[in-house]
């Protein structure tokens, strides 16, 4: 173990050394990562955040300056991967697939290991989390388990992004961007926001932004660029302080967005070839209303909002240059929530604590259509192989396998902790209660039919019989959950040196595997068939939830009057019926979510911030994770000791900037900026035969800085780093996703 964390360090150490070669600016508060600082009863501007009164938060945890935001091209949650040691989220597929992993937990779909809260709203379904965000303040990744003041979905950390306030911002902001990516697209944004106030206590934001990306990766097929995207968004914020007690905070957006394609490539060739028709769309809108009275010593806050999706996603499953099949899933959700929670602090005491509820409706229709050379190589071939002397024809060149769903779910939450300082020792525990009903109603069709052929004796074929196929299910399951959350930290505060330990369970919800529906008909009809099935509706259709316990011992560190600091943890995770995205054996058309038995995790992260003088920085972060399986047969292969697929055991993050105050001109100064981002070694799949070696993406851009505007040069991946992003099968077939190649891209900033 020793010598696999040398090796690591070793990595490490040349990349922080190739970073540190550049120097470049902070300006502006940058990120930092550190314990949260101390609140205490407040103005009413901040009354809209979960923090623990009197006392800071012993937890990792990475702040994001709007400034470093800007420097670093970040305007969505896909931009923080790397920074944050041990979080990693690629750049794979659509916006629909926003995978996130956080210390070796995570999942390709359905149900999220990390939370997001966007101005204090709570995004229930991952597939919302990829959008682009305009003027943003702050974010804030915490690591580790933030079930009990977060609940679902928060095992593995949480997300807390905040806009800009109208209060404290006013004026005009705009913003334009172009980018290449020399050989292949090219791609153009856009963003105008306004902030004003209507009278001291009542200000108003609006803001609007356009994105243009013609795609990076050609189809040879249709000669054209895939992943090509058109998005937009529009966000009106308002603020109003009624009295020095109260305040109101409401954030409405809306956000569309269509995607043309997917640069998916066979392993074997690394070739995009497709003939059909691939894209993602999608409209969606979230409106969160604050409400948050201030006391003596009480603070009582209220959080509502209501979200809907409207998404179609259109795959041409096979991805080949052949007519196979396709899948059209299409779905309108919409959700509430309401969070009442109260905190405040009496002497060495303090609390927080709260309700929480939600309801989600979801209508969803994810209809598989075959081809002829779907229903050639995939029905006719298997069964004839079985009984040539009685072949089979289809009766139909085109088979369609209809499935819709409704998904009603909903949950109530009660939690509570409790903060008790002796000294300078400080002693936290909470508890949360979480229930949660998730539904889904069902109805399978497929309406369809083939004759079955006899062989005459001089090889010819005569009609023998007729059969038709003609399913309709309708039916419907239920789960409930309920879990106890609890979590302990102890902690000791001190000005130049604070450890900390920390006991968290964490949990994530079960659900239904919907794009399995095709694949269970596809198996009733083999059955028909005379074929043997291999699996029932009953086998892959619910998975079970997934939870863990969570240990960390960490420390924050201050030398040099605040000049350096470091902060370091290790932590220890055992995870139980861990939710794995995995493929069906045989020539499957669908992918479903299965329960490990066991893994554990464990790993070490250490950021550093040192700032010499005031124009001169250097910031960087690196995580190890060691997650393997501890319990997990899948029926066909035992992988006790296997490293867990897609989460990377390293991820570095290196950053150098100088502002070149001595270079001023006219009121305007230089600024470089260095960076580099890496990852790996990322394995594939659960038998660990195939992997993404340890990869890393430098960059290096250059501002000119006046008290008005910002213009800024960056070069993204500057060494045309060849990486892979993404991995899965279909049909038995390996596919990858490539990583973007260099680009350069130019943006100019005006505040008025």
């Amino acid at each position: 173990m020793a010598g696999i964390i040398r090796k690591r360090m070793k990595v490490a150490s040349v990349f922080l050394s190739l970073a540190c070669t550049f120097v470049a600016v902070a300006s502006e508060t940058d990120y930092s990562d550190t314990v949260r600082a101390a609140h205490i009863l407040r103005p009413v501007e901040v009354l809209g955040l979960k923090q623990m009164p009197g006392a800071s938060s012993a937890e990792a945890v990475t702040t994001i300056s709007g400034s470093q935001a800007r420097r670093l091209g970040i305007d969505a949650i896909k931009g923080i991967s790397d920074i944050a040691p041990n979080f990693f989220m690629p750049d794979y597929g659509s916006r629909m697939t926003s995978s996130i992993y956080v210390r070796g937990l995570g999942a390709r779909i359905d149900q999220p290991v990390v939370g997001l809260n966007i101005d204090n709203i709570p995004y229930l379904n991952k597939d919302a989390y990829d959008f682009d965000i305009t003027d943003i303040e702050s974010i804030e990744v915490l690591r580790g388990a933030q079930a009990v003041l977060n609940g679902r979905n928060a095992m593995g950390g949480q997300i807390n992004i905040r806009t800009l306030s109208p209060l404290t911002t006013q004026g005009l902001r705009f913003n334009i961007g172009a980018s290449s990516a020399f050989s292949s697209g090219h791609g153009a944004k856009a963003a105008l926001s306004y902030y004003t106030k209507i009278k001291p206590s009542l200000g108003m934001g609006i803001s609007a932004q356009y994105k243009h990306n013609g795609g990076y990766f050609r189809n040879t097929h249709s000669g054209k660029l895939t992943a090509a995207e058109n998005s937009g968004s529009i966000r009106w914020k308002t603020a109003w302080l009624p009295s020095k007690r109260i305040s109101f905070t409401n954030t409405a957006s809306l956000s569309l967005s269509y995607q043309d394609g997917y640069p998916y490539a066979p392993m074997e060739t690394g070739v995009i070839a497709y003939n059909d028709t691939c894209s993602y769309r999608r409209t969606a809108f979230a409106d969160g209303l604050t409400i948050a009275w201030a006391g003596k010593r009480v603070v009582v806050t209220s959080v509502t909002s209501v979200q809907y999706i409207n998404d179609c996603m259109k795959l041409d499953q096979d991805f080949l240059p052949a007519d196979y099949f396709t899948l059209t899933q299409s779905r309108q959700e919409w959700s509430i929530t309401q969070d009442l929670f109260t905190r405040g602090n009496r002497g060495r005491y303090g609390w927080l604590g709260g309700v929480f509820a939600f309801y989600k409706h979801t209508s969803m229709q994810a209809p598989v259509t075959f081809f002829d050379t779907g229903i050639a190589q995939l029905i006719e071939k298997h069964r004839n192989e079985i009984n040539p002397d009685y072949p089979i024809k289809w009766d139909s060149r085109r088979l369609f396998l209809g499935s819709r769903f409704t998904l009603p779910s909903g949950g109530f939450a009660i939690y509570h902790e409790s903060t008790w300082k002796q000294g300078k020792w400080r002693f936290e525990a909470g508890l949360r209660l979480d229930i949660e009903k998730p539904s889904i109603d069902y109805n399978s069709i497929c309406n369809t039919g083939y004759t079955t052929m006899q062989r005459q004796p001089d090889g010819s074929l005569i009609p023998y019989r007729h059969t038709p196929i003609n399913i309709d299910d309708t039916d419907g399951l239920t789960q409930t959950f309920v879990q106890f959350l609890p979590k302990l930290t102890i902690a000791y505060d001190n000005e130049s040196f604070t450890p900390y330990f920390n006991f968290a369970k964490g949990y994530k919800a079960g659900g239904y595997n919907t794009q399995m529906f095709s694949d269970v008909l596809q198996q009733r009809i083999m059955n028909i068939m005379g074929m043997t099935s291999q699996y029932t509706l009953a086998q892959i259709v619910a998975y079970r939830p997934e939870w863990s316990l969570n240990y960390e011992i960490g420390f924050h560190s201050k030398f040099l009057d605040s000049k350096l600091n470091i902060d370091g943890v290790l932590f220890f995770i055992d995870c139980r019926n861990q939710q794995l995205t995995v493929f069906p054996a045989g020539t499957t058309t669908g992918r479903i979510m299965t329960n490990a038995g066991r893994t554990r995790s464990f790993g070490v992260e250490i950021t550093a911030d040192y700032r010499p003088i005031q124009d001169l920085s250097f910031r960087a972060s690196y995580g190890y994770t060691n997650a393997t399986f501890r319990s997990y047969n899948d029926g066909h292969a035992d992988y006790r000791g296997k490293k867990l697929p897609y989460a990377p055991g390293n991820t570095l993050f290196a950053e150098a900037t100088w502002r070149a105050s001595q270079l001023s001109f006219s009121g305007v100064t230089p600024q470089l900026e260095a960076s580099v981002r890496c990852a790996g070694k990322i394995y594939w799949d659960e038998s660990n035969s195939l992997s993404q070696p340890f990869y890393a993406l430098p960059a290096l851009g250059i501002a000119f800085n006046s008290t008005k505007w910002t213009l800024r040069l960056r070069c993204e991946n500057i060494t045309n780093t060849k990486y892979d992003t993404f991995y899965f099968m279909s049909m038995s077939n390996a596919f990858a996703q490539r990583g973007l190649p260099r680009r350069i891209s130019a943006s100019f900033r005006l505040i008025l």
